[in-house]
């Protein structure tokens, strides 16, 4: 091969890539906000995306189901099934390829970590119970305090969202902020925070592939109870695996692709599958119905 031809190769987008543009070109693409400074109020805004989209975003189309259900819990008027409803459907779908495929702020880190620079291995002994946290921040700051706290008001804010969220910080906290100059004065310590979180989670994407999702998304939480079981899965043929282990070297999210390739942390990213020397990984729906039939037979 050629070294212009392999230049080519090397700078051509893959389909993954491509799918996660789009995906973030629709969801935020109300283009007029950025120009405007002004959030989108539509009436697709009444609907959620079903990624990590912040509401806030100047070009957002679309709620985000965190938000919604916080929301929804917080002001305790309704019980949230249509949030949960949605976000089941997606899961069941497809589990953690959304986060893979669609999700923005995913998109953001995995372009962070092209950045060529040493990238060290985080010790099992503290990647695997961190990994643990993501279900922590689900299950208290999106579910319980919303749902039981007490406040003089009756209503519990959106924790997540206004405590820890960099999406919300990156896609609408400074765009909004670099276009109104009454909000730039009126941030406090609170913007502070959520500042020097989004720039410890920037920074770190640079050296730890998704540190967010691997650590804090809450949304990449309630996706993982699906992986097992969706629609979309992973698929290692046992007669064609070589056992080379090249698939489990290549896996950005640490997925023991032979034994547990359907594991709560496998976000469908393909490349296991596109290093497999002896084609033995595959993924799509036909997949999943595969997969069933072979716990079937078990």
């Amino acid at each position: 091969m050629s070294r212009m031809h392999r230049h080519r190769v090397r700078g051509r987008i893959s389909p993954r890539r491509a799918v996660q543009l789009i995906s973030a070109a629709l969801f935020n693409g109300y283009a007029a906000g950025f120009r405007k400074g002004r959030i989108f109020t539509g009436g697709s805004k009444a609907f959620c995306v079903p990624v990590l989209n912040c509401y806030s975003c100047p070009g957002a189309l679309g709620s985000c189901p965190i938000g919604a259900l916080q929301t929804a819990l917080g002001t305790r008027r309704h019980f949230p099934f249509y949030v949960l409803g949605l976000l089941t459907l997606f899961g069941v779908l497809l589990g953690r390829a959304v986060c893979g495929l669609l999700c923005p702020f995913g998109l953001v880190q995995d372009l962070l970590h092209k950045i060529p620079v040493p990238k060290p291995a985080v010790p099992q002994r503290l990647d695997h119970p961190a990994r643990l946290l993501k279900y922590v921040v689900l299950l208290a700051l999106v579910i319980l305090l919303p749902a039981f706290l007490e406040t003089e008001t009756g209503v519990v804010p959106p924790l997540f969202c206004k405590y820890l969220c960099p999406a919300g910080t990156l896609e609408g906290g400074i765009p909004l902020l670099l276009s109104d100059p009454n909000l730039r004065k009126a941030a406090g310590a609170l913007f502070g925070w959520k500042a020097l979180t989004l720039a410890v989670i920037l920074l770190a994407s640079v050296f730890i592939y998704r540190p967010f999702c691997k650590y804090l998304c809450p949304l990449g939480a309630f996706y993982a109870l699906f992986n097992r079981f969706s629609f979309f899965q992973m698929h290692v043929d046992g007669q064609r695996c070589v056992g080379c282990g090249k698939c489990e070297a290549a896996c950005p999210m640490q997925v023991e692709v032979t034994k547990d390739v359907n594991g709560p942390e496998c976000i469908r990213c393909g490349k296991c599958r596109s290093v497999c020397p002896a084609g033995a990984v595959s993924s799509g729906f036909a997949c999943g119905a595969k997969s069933r039939r072979e716990k079937g037979r078990a």
